[in-house]
């Protein structure tokens, strides 16, 4: 089955390149030049992936990746003419998963694109598939993540981090290296994306989120529970 993109980009020119791209490496693809238009799309298409223009008539990236967060944990990668770190880190916390600023290939697009799907589909850990903390019950098998019985939606990274902790508990892992471990080692941002997913993945865990520990100065460890 093809997967299926939803390409939100004003400029006709650089909607069909990218589009083109993705046809041609086997994608299923469906375009909007307009906010308001994406987010009807979306809940018609039920995409894969989402790329998102960030200035754009009517609603912006931004303001599409806020709403679509509440719907959804699809990836989303958010394009921009911005190179500016605060610019990125304000997507990063609206719950996009990777930021690209043009002028851009899109030959690495479509490869950024298929990496952020196989980091989605779930990150390996060595176990039955069900891990266990508390009142949580991560299955890395399907993908799901339930508190007290309830399934948590996680965003692709949100996920890809808390496998990380898991993967490695009771060791501290650096800041730096959950970037280039989680965002990938061409990840421009800082620091502050990581504390601040961290933020939101313990306000989906609610009292579960005591066995994520901050290391002052250094980083995070996942408890080892006792």
């Amino acid at each position: 089955m093809k997967k299926k993109l939803l390409l939100v980009e004003d400029e006709l020119r650089i909607r069909e390149l990218v589009s083109d791209y993705f046809i041609q490496d086997g994608w299923e693809v469906r375009e909007a030049d307009n906010g308001k238009d994406a987010l009807l799309w979306f809940n018609s298409l039920l995409p894969d992936l989402l790329i998102l223009d960030i200035m754009m008539p009517k609603m912006n990236g931004f303001e599409v990746c806020r709403e679509i967060r509440k719907l959804s944990a699809i990836p989303i990668i958010l394009l921009t003419a911005k190179s500016a770190d605060d610019d990125k880190i304000h997507g990063f916390e609206l719950g996009a998963d990777d930021y690209v600023t043009k002028p851009f290939s899109p030959k690495v697009l479509v490869a950024r694109a298929n990496a952020l799907m196989k980091r989605a589909q779930g990150t390996h850990l060595p176990d039955s598939g069900i891990v266990k903390f508390g009142s949580a019950m991560l299955n890395t098998l399907a993908h799901r993540l339930e508190v007290e019985g309830v399934e948590v939606e996680l965003t692709p990274k949100e996920y890809d981090l808390l496998c990380l902790l898991i993967r490695n508990k009771g060791i501290v892992i650096s800041r730096d290296s959950i970037l280039s471990r989680v965002w990938g080692i061409e990840f421009e941002g800082d620091s502050r994306v990581v504390d601040s997913h961290i933020k939101k993945l313990r306000g989906k865990l609610g009292y579960e989120s005591r066995y994520i520990r901050t290391v002052i100065g250094t980083g995070y460890r996942f408890e080892v529970e006792e």
